[in-house]
């Protein structure tokens, strides 16, 4: 029973956080699906990483926060919605709210079929900007965790090696701790310019922060 009362205030406490979070309000005013979408913002403001004609793929994309940021900045003037300059493409295990202008494609980017969809998506088009919010499911077992995040990121970065323009850029979600030496050498030994970033809209209690990596190494 104690248990559950504990569970119960962390619950609660949660939720207060949540519902007081200045970016869950911004997000409910703005439109966008999850406050994650102010995270790749601040991100995008200081790195201008997002311009109109650019191609953008969005791994891991639902529920869609970071699609529905990129499809305003590819859109004239930042429009939700109407004509899009660029292409954006989203890719996930699970199922996406349709964002206009954004070709969702559901399957495991791994997968040989999706990475064909993809592909034609693409219309023969290098690839500008990889994003990607991916998190695995946690366990609570630090060690399996760990391997869980790395894996995910190791797959976005093999992503983009095989995708990105000699001069694109990757943003993946890490997290401090175990593992996270081994990935920002692997970001160094794959990009030119590497840089951390902890948004603030990323929560302080989460360790939680974003790997930039731009421009292809030998390319």
């Amino acid at each position: 029973m104690k248990i559950q009362t504990k569970s119960k205030k962390v619950n609660k406490s949660w939720l207060n956080d949540h519902v007081n979070d200045p970016y869950v309000k911004m997000a409910q005013k703005e439109g966008y699906r999850a406050r994650a979408a102010f995270k790749l913002k601040e991100i995008d403001e200081q790195l201008g990483l997002i311009r109109p004609g650019h191609v953008i793929v969005d791994l891991g994309c639902t529920p869609g926060a970071w699609s529905q940021y990129a499809r305003r900045r590819l859109s004239p003037q930042g429009a939700a919605v109407g004509d899009l300059d660029g292409i954006l493409i989203g890719v996930d295990l699970l199922p996406m709210e349709p964002v206009e202008g954004v070709q969702f494609i559901q399957g495991d980017f791994r997968e040989d079929a999706v990475l064909e969809q993809v592909s034609a998506a693409l219309q023969g088009r290098q690839v500008d900007l990889v994003i990607s919010d991916m998190a695995p499911n946690l366990s609570g077992i630090a060690s399996a965790d760990s391997a869980r995040i790395s894996h995910l990121v190791e797959l976005a970065v093999a992503f983009s090696v095989s995708h990105l323009k000699p001069q694109g850029a990757l943003v993946t979600k890490v997290f401090h701790g175990s593992g996270y030496s081994q990935l920002a050498k692997l970001f160094k030994e794959t990009f030119v310019q590497v840089k951390p970033i902890k948004p603030k809209a990323s929560r302080d209690k989460s360790s939680e922060t974003f790997l930039v990596g731009r421009g292809l190494k030998g390319r």
